[in-house]
């Protein structure tokens, strides 16, 4: 078995379901009291959102290419880093290291095409939803059109990851929001819905609606186990 490393914190919240999602697949495919190898580093969230909402991004690649650097000395074969939003600084870190990294949109735009959806909607952090680093690599790498919520919209979703999610607090008129804006992305086009901050599988799930959800946790955690065992 190879030793997969977890760059995470970010928010701790959604770093546990990483964990226990690794875990729990490890032992489905192997049996017995075989669970994961796991090099985890915790990073504190506090400084980098700080640093998110300043833009200095500069900053977020220098904290987290650090830690990676401590998870490859530790022995990890690969990294994951567990946060859609710091794959903004992906390459920062990728060049910083000599292990690879699973990219977390390349790995959920994988899943869509087997699943023969081409166009999809995109909730996230403002930064993930607004900027180009996540939804360029989907649309040029992989042919996948997205969209995204309006801007009024757009700010319900940043608030309540930050302010809610990150803090594990699952509240159930955000629960409403995040649904409405779903079903509104379905009806403008979309064949499914990423939920593309790890963050949001805390609030809604498949069981909430017909339209279909990708959580990209999900899909990020079961890629590591593939390539693992």
């Amino acid at each position: 078995m190879k030793t997969v490393g977890l760059l995470g914190g970010m928010s701790w919240e959604s770093t546990v379901g990483y964990y226990q999602l690794i875990n729990q697949r490890v032992k489905e495919k192997l049996g017995g009291l075989n669970s994961a190898q796991i090099v985890l580093y915790s990073v504190n969230f506090d400084p980098i959102e700080k640093l998110q909402h300043q833009g200095d991004w500069v900053s977020t690649a220098e904290i987290l290419s650090d830690a990676a650097k401590k998870i490859e000395s530790a022995g990890a074969d690969f990294l994951l880093i567990c946060t859609n939003t710091m794959h903004k600084v992906y390459d920062e870190i990728s060049s910083s290291i000599g292990i690879p990294i699973l990219h977390i949109a390349d790995a959920t735009a994988e899943s869509l095409k087997a699943k023969g959806i081409k166009k999809v909607g995109l909730l996230g952090t403002k930064f993930t939803m607004e900027e180009e680093f996540y939804k360029n690599r989907l649309d040029t790498l992989h042919g996948i059109a997205v969209i995204v919520p309006n801007e009024l919209d757009r700010e319900i979703i940043h608030k309540v990851i930050y302010n809610e999610l990150c803090l594990g607090e699952v509240k159930a008129d955000s629960k409403r929001e995040y649904l409405r804006v779903v079903s509104s992305l379905s009806e403008e086009g979309a064949d499914a819905v990423i939920l593309g901050c790890t963050e949001i599988g805390l609030l809604i799930s498949q069981n909430d609606t017909q339209v279909p959800l990708v959580d990209t946790t999900k899909i990020h955690a079961e890629l590591a186990v593939e390539k693992m065992i």
